[in-house]
This record gives structure tokens, C-alpha cells and sequence, in this order.
């Protein structure tokens, strides 16, 4: 099942306390002090990994907690520090603290430091001094940083493939990539995003929006967060559709209300299923959105030709980027 936002509980281990004791040696009866510190606790990280499914492992993992460090011990000996843990998450994961809002980004494949686990408490033998030989003090270890995160995916990819329900995205995605993406002939086939490699450049099959997809309907959001990052955007319009300008004004409606910014994307439209309707009718689609789009493209059926020539030119475009 694919997860694209969760709640985890995420805590850095508590540093150990420091300790009361005394030294025993034989032949002094009072040798001084003896409490030692308690241990650092564990640390935690995030590492970005290449794995959007990553976060359908959390589903019933709610809670991480690093190591706690161990109390101090006799004759000055420190407590062990707590072992660190660290959370892989998607590449593209926002971890937002729910209390605060503080934010962190995953953008690439690294491990980063994510909350810092307490400082161990001291015990009595830090405490020792001239005029203090026999010191009663010690101190608690500190707690480490920690609490509830929401944890959202937002792909980066280079390029997305944005369109209505039954639009081909699935194919195509398939033909360009050797993707593995499910194909069917209904409405909502691509339940979550699928991914695929086009010569060093990612391109991700965006689920199907409807009209109404900025409030929720149809994906809703699960197709709308998933192009924030998206360098460019490329939107498949079935030559099925009598009115396929309209189409288009229906997505770019979506992306609109949802984030204006998402329409200064560059963008590339694409007329797929082209062998379903007469020469005529494409040559009045495509001179249609000529007038106001650079790119223009179409595809026929998808075969061994036309997807390589679909292909270089994507390659083209999403190299002057």
C-alpha cells in the first residue's frame, strides 16, 4: 500500500543520571568521591533514500526512540552513551514538528542530524573540590529532544505526467521507462505515483485528477502535493475528447486553485490516443494549443518508433532546464 503522509512519535534517548559513591581503595578510608557521569543519549537521523514505498513501513511503527544513555557508575567510571537510530524516509519527505512547525527537507540521498539526545547528569565526583571534599550532589541526565512529527512525501521528480483519469499516463509511462505502472481501461487505475528512469531524468505518473481535485475530490490532494517539486510538467490530453482544449483549462484550473505557482512550471502538452480520431481533427487540435504552447506533441499508438521519438524530444526539453 502506498503512504504519502503519517504521524510518527520521534524521541533522542535521555542522557543517564550521574550517581552518589564512594571511593573504596585499601589501606585509605576515605579516598574521596567516587560517582561518575551518566552517558550521553542516543542521537537521531533522518537518510533520504530512493524508495517512495518507504513510508508503508511505518504504518504500524508509530513510535522511535534512540538508546537512553546508562547512570554513572562507582570509582568515576562514566555510563555508557545511548546508541543513535536513524529513519530512512522517501527522498522528498517533509517532517514537520506539530507543536512548533519547524520543518526539515529530505532532498537528496544523505543522513542528517535530526534531534539531539540529552547531556548525562553528573555525579558526585565532578562536584569535588578544596572546600567541598565530601560533596552529597548529583545531577539527572537531560531529556532528549523529541515529540509528534507529520512526515509528508512530496516527489522530485523532473518530470510529471499530469491529465484525466484514462488519459494514457500509465502507458506512457511504461513505453518511456520500462516502468511497471498498472493499466486499465477505468477511471483511477494509478492509485499512487509510479516512477521511472528516461536517461538519468525521473519521470512520475501522477495519479488522475477530476474537476473539484483542490478540495479534495477524486485523489484530491494525493495527486496535487505530488507536483510541488516537479520540474516540469507534462499534460496528457486524449484526442478522444471533442473539446480537448477545455481539458487542459480543467488542469490548469486544479493546479491554479491550489497553488498559482504551480502554473509557472514549464510544461509540455502531449495529444495521445491521435490514431482514434481523422487527420483533420488533429490538425486542428494541435494548431489549437500551437497558439499558445511552444511544445506541442502528440502520440499514436504506442510502438517502438513513436515512443522514440516521443522520448528524444522530452530529453531535449528537460536538458535546456
Amino acid at each position: 500500500m502506498f503512504i504519502d503522509e503519517l504521524t510518527l512519535n520521534i524521541w533522542a534517548g535521555n542522557g543517564g543520571d550521574g550517581i552518589v559513591s564512594w571511593k573504596h581503595e585499601k589501606g585509605i578510608d576515605h579516598a574521596g568521591p567516587g560517582g561518575g557521569d551518566g552517558g550521553k543519549g542516543g542521537s537521531v537521523y533522518l537518510k533520504g533514500v530512493h524508495d517512495i514505498g518507504r513510508l508503508a513501513e511505518y504504518k504500524f511503527i508509530k513510535d522511535f526512540k534512540a538508546e537512553d544513555g546508562q547512570k554513572g557508575r562507582g570509582k568515576c567510571m562514566h555510563g555508557r552513551s545511548g546508541k543513535d537510530i536513524t529513519i530512512e524516509l522517501p527522498i522528498g519527505t517533509v517532517v514537520k514538528n506539530t507543536e512548533t512547525l519547524e520543518e526539515v527537507e529530505i532532498l537528496n540521498e544523505e543522513t542528517i542530524f535530526f534531534l539531539k539526545g540529552g547531556w548525562g547528569g553528573y555525579g558526585n565526583d565532578h562536584f569535588k573540590g578544596p572546600t567541598n571534599v565530601k560533596p552529597q550532589e548529583s545531577t539527572r541526565g537531560k531529556l532528549g529532544q523529541g515529540g509528534e512529527f507529520f512526515v509528508e512525501l512530496k516527489l522530485v521528480v523532473d518530470l510529471g505526467l499530469v491529465g484525466l483519469p484514462n488519459a494514457g499516463k500509465s502507458s506512457l509511462l511504461n513505453s518511456l521507462t520500462r516502468a511497471k505502472a498498472k493499466v486499465g481501461s477505468y477511471q483511477f487505475t494509478t492509485l499512487s505515483p509510479n516512477l521511472g528512469d528516461l536517461y538519468g531524468f525521473v519521470i512520475a505518473d501522477i495519479p488522475g485528477l477530476i474537476e473539484g481535485a483542490h478540495e479534495g475530490k477524486g485523489l484530491g490532494h494525493k495527486f496535487l502535493r505530488h507536483i510541488a517539486r516537479t520540474k516540469m510538467l507534462l499534460h496528457c490530453i486524449s484526442s478522444e475528447n471533442e473539446k480537448p482544449l477545455a481539458v487542459y483549462k480543467t488542469i490548469r484550473k486544479e493546479l491554479s486553485l491550489y497553488d498559482k505557482e504551480l502554473l509557472k512550471k514549464p510544461e509540455v502538452v502531449l495529444l495521445t490516443k491521435i490514431d482514434l480520431i481523422d487527420e483533420k481533427t488533429l490538425k486542428s487540435h494541435i494548431k489549437l494549443f500551437q497558439k499558445t504552447h511552444e511544445n506541442v506533441l502528440s502520440l499514436s499508438i504506442i510502438d517502438d518508433a513513436s515512443v522514440k521519438n516521443l522520448s528524444d524530444s522530452l530529453v531535449k526539453i528537460l536538458e535546456k532546464l
